[in-house]
């Protein structure tokens, strides 16, 4: 089937819109001093606090979000709705709006934050909430793939292995899980590509401590004011591991 030509020239046009950008960073990275830049002792703390920290909120993003989009696209009840929009809610919601949330949720004088402090525990402006905030933002990414996979992948097999006697768990270990591992798989690289760009939220409620709670954009947004070429450094280094991510993604959706 032919398209019109006329379609080329907007997707032309968006498809510079998109690159433009990021021609720029590399027309801007100075790269004779471009090792020394990214190795720095800062850089270094804060890529690798943003790699553990992306990893953790993943693994919880899996923990959560396997059962939640399970429960979305397998059950029916009243509210299921409602209940699908809030969950997505982080998705349109900006950033530092969920940073304010979290921090009157976990902070000193926060909803729970007043009971976990009785306990000695302070979640807010610690490497915990970086965590925290991470996995608020990047959990909606993971349910949605999940789900719309869930919802591709229909149900006969897992009538057929029930029909055959098996039970619920032993269905949704061996026959729901492997049928969608593709997009758990897909969703898993998105959620982690969520939480390593994570800012807004991270600033709100984790703040900027070197070491503690300064990812790598809080990093690279600081050195925007006192050291550009850092700053265009570390952004290229974020740039080639999104596009790592995504790489992996469509490696995992065309599986």
């Amino acid at each position: 089937m032919s398209l019109p030509r006329w379609l080329f020239v907007p997707a032309a046009l968006g498809a510079a819109f998109v690159l433009l950008p990021l021609v720029a960073i590399l027309a801007r990275v100075p790269w004779a001093d471009f090792p020394t830049l990214i190795t720095s002792e800062s850089s270094r703390a804060a890529l690798g606090l943003s790699l553990r920290t992306s990893a953790t909120s993943t693994v919880l993003c899996v923990l959560l979000g396997v059962p939640m989009a399970t429960v979305l696209a397998r059950t029916r009840f009243r509210g299921q709705g409602l209940l699908r929009s809030l969950v997505l809610l982080p998705l349109v919601l900006p950033p530092v709006v969920g940073g304010i949330a979290l921090l009157y949720t976990f902070g000193r004088r926060g909803l729970l934050g007043e009971h976990l402090e009785v306990l000695g525990i302070q979640v807010a402006f610690s490497t915990t909430a970086v965590v925290l905030a991470q996995t608020f933002v990047a959990l909606p990414f993971l349910v949605v793939s999940l789900e719309g996979a869930l919802r591709t992948a229909g149900q006969r097999y897992e009538v057929v292995a029930a029909s055959l006697g098996a039970g619920p768990t032993t269905v949704f270990r061996r026959i729901t899980l492997p049928l969608v591992l593709p997009g758990l798989l897909s969703g898993t690289v998105l959620a982690f590509a969520r939480s390593l760009g994570e800012f807004g939220a991270t600033i709100t409620f984790a703040g900027s401590l070197e070491g503690v709670t300064r990812t790598l954009p809080l990093e690279i947004y600081l050195l925007r004011e006192t050291d550009v070429d850092g700053a265009v450094a570390l952004s290229l280094v974020l740039v080639v591991v999104a596009v790592l991510v995504i790489g992996l993604a469509r490696q995992g959706r065309a599986q």
